[in-house]
């Protein structure tokens, strides 16, 4: 079986591909893929990193 990411790494995949733009469609996906909820996600620094990471990729996927 293959090992399957953590929570916080599987929320920094998908701030980083672009197709969840906010902390609650991070929250989303990790819910329909199956994930416990991370209280991890409420706190500040990883926060500002995850909103940091959304907004270089929509920067990136703008041109």
């Amino acid at each position: 079986m293959l090992d399957r990411p953590t929570c916080m790494e599987r929320a920094f995949a998908l701030a980083e591909g672009g197709t969840c733009e906010t902390l609650n469609a991070i929250r989303k996906q990790l819910k329909a893929e199956g994930y416990a909820e991370s209280g991890q996600l409420s706190g500040g620094s990883i926060r500002n990193q995850l909103m940091r990471i959304i907004a270089t990729s929509k920067a990136k996927a703008a041109g």
